[in-house]
């Protein structure tokens, strides 16, 4: 039996066969990707030699039309247990196993509580000033006694609640099933979701893309959370109307956003989001972390491993 073929995606650290033994280098033949296609034809002529892909969280895309073209592809495997963009029920129609890794579970939030801090006190916009020569640029509000309203409580949402809670803040919360109890545990009140916009001095967005979730925070909510309101959004960019987003900074709608995710990745150079006033963005990297990238690395091996000894684990249910 030929070795098979092994693609890593998105490896734009360049750290993939660093953050993990690969023990397995006598059993297969590893290539490295460290750049993103996203087009389908040239995604496909790239991986259609290979047995085995390993996909970094969502930065590529895996409907059923492109798993079609792919007749080699025996094993998908994605960093963290599910995956939005890859067609599971899909994969296993066309007979390829989809596994999944674990993570760490504070990477996100952490990014999450800096780019709060970051907007809030306009500390980019300062690092830049002050290497061009200026000094003290804006005037920053503080976050004791301000509201925080947070827009899901799912995993991320209570960690986020904690950290606003060591900084004085009060929180206010809202999801489309959220209860009153659920709310209560992270010791944040629930109100509905116009209060939420309207009470909130800072909105931090914690849920996951579905169908329901897509537009959820559009012109209406941007308006209710008013010109001395910060949005800040690291969960998927989709969940958030980006042209209204853009729209409302321009027009001074909200006073800033802190973005991590975004409706294209990578971000287009001529991207409007990049020339928008009072935005601090950066590059999906809510779960880039030592931490999270050894866990990723480490359970990808085991699931090739496992793989090769004919008892895949870890399977993504469709």
């Amino acid at each position: 039996m030929p070795t098979p073929r092994v693609a890593i995606l998105d490896d734009y650290q360049g750290v993939a066969l660093s953050c993990a033994d690969w023990a397995l280098d006598d059993r297969v033949d590893i290539t490295v990707f460290d750049n993103h296609v996203r087009e389908a034809g040239a995604l496909v002529a790239r991986l259609e030699p290979f047995e085995v892909i390993v996909a970094m969280r969502e930065r590529t895309a895996f409907p059923e039309s492109v798993l079609a073209k792919l007749p080699n592809l025996k094993l998908l495997i994605t960093t963290g247990p599910f995956n939005a963009v890859i067609d599971v029920a899909a994969a296993q129609r066309l007979g390829i196993v989809v596994s999944g890794t674990g993570g760490a579970g504070a990477a996100t939030p952490e990014l999450a509580w800096a780019l709060i801090l970051g907007v809030t006190r306009g500390i980019a916009a300062e690092d830049a000033g002050l290497r061009a020569g200026r000094w003290q640029l804006g005037i920053g509000p503080e976050l004791m006694g301000s509201t925080l309203g947070i827009v899901g409580l799912g995993r991320t949402g209570p960690r986020i609640a904690h950290y606003a809670h060591a900084f004085d803040m009060n929180v206010i919360a809202w999801s489309q099933n959220m209860t009153a109890e659920q709310a209560a545990a992270s010791g944040a009140e629930l109100v509905s979701k116009q209060e939420l916009f309207e009470r909130s001095d800072i909105v931090t967005i914690h849920l996951k893309l579905s169908e329901r979730t897509t537009g959820i925070v559009g012109a209406a909510e941007l308006a209710a959370l008013g010109p001395r309101g910060y949005l800040v959004n690291t969960s998927r960019g989709p969940i958030v109307d980006e042209a209204a987003l853009v729209a409302a900074l321009h027009a001074g709608t909200i006073a800033g956003a802190a973005l991590d995710v975004y409706d294209v990745e990578p971000l287009p150079a001529d991207h409007p989001l990049l020339t928008a006033p009072n935005t601090l963005l950066t590059p999906h990297i809510g779960y880039v972390s030592k931490v999270a990238y050894a866990a990723f690395y480490r359970d990808v091996v085991e699931d090739i491993a496992a793989w090769l000894d004919g008892a895949p684990i870890r399977l993504v249910p469709a």
